[in-house]
Formats: structure tokens, C-alpha cells, sequence
């Protein structure tokens, strides 16, 4: 069975945004949409302002009004939607455990928003295993039918991330759009360096060619898959957060991988990820590689 995407709506115009990108995202890949509302009624002992039936009927209403806006933009569409009974962060994780990928609306330049107020948001890009995408509302525009880039951050050792590199392609070959990957790189304390490290960037020319080794040989195996597809390598020097929101300036989608921490105020997302949801001026996708 081909799986959904899913897009998690809250009636705030950044869910609108969302909701309006993953019907395209769907469109261009060729698969089903599945909108989401969750909702829970709260115990008799917390104090609410409405009813049951009037809170059931307000979340039915919020579900409606997303369906009914890609419904009519996009009548091809297989599109399914529906109120998911449980807690936010719980009922959203669930969903995405069975999609393609999870689509939400996000402020940008501060906490998501909406149902996933506070660290709502963050709970589910760190504990979800598909790929989460952010949406902010002023991204609601219409895709260019080709070009634009999809940027994707690679780090580690060629085979680290495969599984961000591989959304990135995708996405890319769906959209008709290039790739842009990018490396970072920085100078290590002294203590860091080690014989076997300093070997192996003596081979490959300094630490700059190093790095630029490891990307191309990261990239290989999708530049196989995907030989329609063009691609950049930009390998430079700085923090990656930086070097990565500094290579937007055509993207359509930023890719970045998670690696998920458990801090004392709970689950972080990794400095990256956290920059790029924060401060891109794209849709980002975070993709879980652990």
C-alpha cells in the first residue's frame, strides 16, 4: 500500500500553509493526502469553555475547512482526512508512524504553533521515525512547475545519512528541481586531531579536499539513482547552521538529518535542525537517520 502523506491541521493559518504544501508535495510525488485534526476531551475535572459536543463540532469544522481548501485547488487528489482522538503530540506521532512523511504549519522564529504550542512541535520532529516537514504560513504559494533547488545538509562519513540524502533526491526528481548539498566544515581543537584523521587528510590533499572526498563519495550512489537530477557539491568552511541557511537563496526545501538528545528540559532536536527550523526561509525537512 503506497504511503500517505500527512498534514496536520489546527485551523491557523500556518496549518492552512501546511496543508496547501503537502496537497502539492502529493501532487508531484503521485500519492494520497491524509489531513489530521487531533483532538481529546478533557476530563470533567479540568475546567473548559464549551461543551463536548461543542468542541467535537469546532474540531470537525477545523478538519472541513482544510478539506475543503485542497479539495477544490486539487479535485484529482486522492484525499483522505480525519479527527484523531488523542493528545496532540501522541495522535501525530502515531499518524506519522504510518506516512510518508508528516507536514505541520510552524512560526518560524519561534515555537510551532497552534495544537503544537510550546514543545509540542519539538516532541514530535524528535521522537517521530518519518520525516517531518515544517511549513510557515507565508510559504503557501504555489510551486514553480521546475527549477529551484532542494538543499540537504550532509555531515559524518559518506555513509552517514543516507536516508536524508535519499528524501532529498526524491524530493528533488519530483519537483524537477537540482540539488544542493552541503558540507561544513571547521578547523578541530588540536586535541581532536588524532594520526589515524591526520593520515587520511594528508591523502586526500588538506583537510578542505578532505571533506569535498567525502561528499562526492556520500553523493555516489544517488547520483546513480537519480542521473536526471543535477547536483552541486558546496563544501565550506563554518558552523554548519550557518553554511546551510547561507545556501537558500533558490531553494524550494531545506533536508536535514535529526539525531535526537535528551537534555534535562527534555527532547532537542540537534543545533542544526533547531537553526534551520528557526531561522530558513523554506519549508524544512527533518529526517530522522539514527
Amino acid at each position: 500500500m503506497t504511503r500517505a502523506i500527512v498534514a496536520g491541521v489546527d485551523g491557523s493559518a500556518e496549518s492552512l500553509a501546511a496543508v496547501d504544501w503537502a496537497a502539492r508535495e502529493a501532487v508531484v510525488r503521485g500519492v494520497p493526502l491524509h489531513v489530521v485534526h487531533a483532538w481529546l476531551w478533557q476530563p470533567l475535572d479540568v475546567p473548559v469553555v464549551q461543551d463536548r459536543e461543542t468542541q467535537a463540532a469546532a474540531a470537525d469544522a477545523v478538519l472541513r475547512e482544510a478539506v475543503t481548501r485542497v479539495a477544490g485547488r486539487y479535485p484529482d487528489l486522492a484525499l483522505t482526512s480525519e479527527v484523531v482522538q488523542d493528545t496532540p503530540v501522541a495522535g501525530l506521532l502515531r499518524e506519522a508512524e504510518k506516512s510518508r512523511m508528516l507536514v505541520l504549519g510552524s512560526r518560524g522564529h519561534g515555537a510551532l504553533v497552534g495544537f503544537l504550542l510550546g514543545s509540542y512541535g519539538q516532541q514530535v520532529i524528535a521522537a517521530s521515525t518519518r520525516p517531518v516537514v515544517s511549513v510557515r504560513a507565508r510559504e503557501g504559494r504555489e510551486l514553480r512547475p521546475a527549477g529551484g533547488e532542494v538543499v540537504v545538509g550532509q555531515q559524518g562519513t559518506p555513509q552517514d545519512g543516507d536516508a536524508v540524502l535519499g528524501f532529498a533526491f526524491e524530493a528533488a526528481a519530483a519537483r524537477g528541481a537540482a540539488v544542493r548539498a552541503v558540507r561544513a566544515w571547521t578547523l578541530p581543537p588540536i586535541y581532536a586531531y588524532s594520526p589515524g584523521s591526520m593520515r587520511l587528510a594528508d591523502e586526500a590533499g588538506g583537510l578542505e579536499p578532505f571533506e569535498s572526498k567525502a561528499l562526492a563519495e556520500a553523493l555516489a550512489p544517488w547520483r546513480e539513482r537519480y542521473p536526471d537530477v543535477p547536483v552541486t557539491e558546496h563544501v565550506e568552511i563554518g558552523s554548519a547552521g550557518q553554511v546551510l541557511l547561507s545556501a537558500l537563496s533558490d531553494a524550494e526545501l531545506l533536508v536535514v538529518g535529526r539525531r535526537a538528545r535528551r537534555g534535562p528540559v527534555g527532547t532537542r532536536i540537534g543545533s542544526v535542525a533547531h537553526a534551520a527550523l528557526h531561522h530558513a526561509p523554506c519549508p524544512v525537512a527533518v529526517v530522522p537517520h539514527d
